[in-house]
């Protein structure tokens, strides 16, 4: 490039460069350009190549406030998590990386296709939930929102948003209602985890659940029952529930290892439950796995740094939040959508945590 001209490129990319200078560059109109950058259909392979070219070539950022002027929609999805959890959490220090992971899949995706996806908090037992939602909108004008648990099967939110034409995907709930359904098969999870616990030999497997007010803590307890009948072995004093805080884990561990016949492996439906069986089995003396197996679900980091690592369902949050991101910006340009809700399968990664039982040994 010779030196008048490379001068004149950085003078522009020092300014604004607009969608004008990116179709003057490309020789196309600016509906060409406009089609380009919101991934509409019937725009020919050449003619896509020659815009993004431009685009590369002069640095051009799409403005979300240029869009919006533009036409209807405001290229922002708006997620939801749970407020009074996820504070919690963080002051404590002890947060899950499910934020981390929803992020990682929400924001990339919404980026490839020239979104951007914005965090609320908000606290679905809030008297004043139904107005800081409307708040929360009318500032944002979202293309889209996701609902994380519990919101996702909070029926004021749903029918919020379904009263004023918002697109939602709900994560986490299979319930009647509007929107996109997902969930990460927390039924076949269980299921996975049990499964797994009996072919190594156990015959009495303890479940600590979450909380009911999570649909998915339902799913999570049929999955268990459903693979314990498969394998002939009873359920009995088998199962109890905590919240998924950390206290809650140990008094639902204590309760199970207090029983006439104490389980020799323990699946708990969160990490942090997890963690407090592993600290109780401890301070009674009781080695993992050769006494107590242990299984988790989320695997979070902390897992596989304890000792011995945690046996854990990996819970694919990045996928399904990628995937309520296509989902919503699917619906907004008119695609083809899939019936009934979209399932995202999970795994198991094995660690030191489980073991056949001593009997089995």
């Amino acid at each position: 490039m010779r030196r008048g001209a490379r001068r004149r490129l950085m003078v522009r990319r020092r300014q604004a460069v607009t969608i004008r200078h990116v179709a003057a560059d490309a020789g196309v109109s600016l509906q060409t350009v406009s089609r380009v950058i919101n991934k509409e259909p019937n725009v020919r392979p050449e003619m896509t190549q020659r815009v993004q070219a431009s685009i590369a070539k002069l640095g051009y950022v799409p403005s979300i406030a240029a869009q919006r002027m533009a036409g209807s929609r405001s290229h922002l999805i708006l997620a939801l998590n749970d407020r009074e959890r996820t504070i919690a959490d963080w002051r404590s220090r002890e947060g899950a990386d499910w934020v981390d992971q929803m992020l990682l899949g929400g924001m990339l995706t919404c980026a490839k296709h020239g979104y951007r996806m914005i965090v609320e908090l908000v606290d679905t037992h809030s008297d004043h939930i139904e107005r800081e939602l409307l708040a929360a909108i009318a500032a944002l004008q979202p293309d889209g929102v996701i609902l994380t648990p519990p919101h996702s099967e909070n029926l004021l939110i749903t029918r919020l948003l379904e009263d004023h034409g918002i697109s939602f995907a709900r994560i986490g709930s299979l319930r009647p209602g509007g929107g996109f359904a997902l969930t990460m098969d927390d039924e076949g999870a269980a299921r996975l985890a049990t499964e797994h616990l009996v072919a190594l030999g156990h015959a009495r497997i303890g479940f600590i659940a979450g909380p009911a007010e999570y649909e998915l803590s339902g799913w999570r307890v049929t999955g268990w029952r459903s693979a314990m009948a498969a394998a002939g072995l009873p359920i009995g004093d088998l199962l109890a529930e905590g919240d998924f805080s950390f206290a809650s884990g140990r008094r639902a561990a204590a309760a199970l290892l207090d029983a006439p016949l104490p389980p020799t492996a323990i699946i708990a439906s969160n990490d942090q439950m997890s963690l407090a069986t592993l600290e109780l089995l401890r301070e009674r003396r009781l080695d993992v796995p050769s006494d107590v197996s242990i299984v988790s679900f989320d695997d979070t980091p902390i897992v596989r740094f304890t000792h011995p690592a945690l046996t854990a369902v990996v819970q694919p949050i990045a996928d399904v939040t990628a995937r309520a991101v296509e989902l919503i910006i699917a619906e907004q340009a008119g695609r083809t959508l899939p019936d009934g809700p979209t399932i995202v399968p999970v795994g198991l990664a094995v660690r030191g945590s489980t073991a056949p039982p001593k009997a089995a040994g």
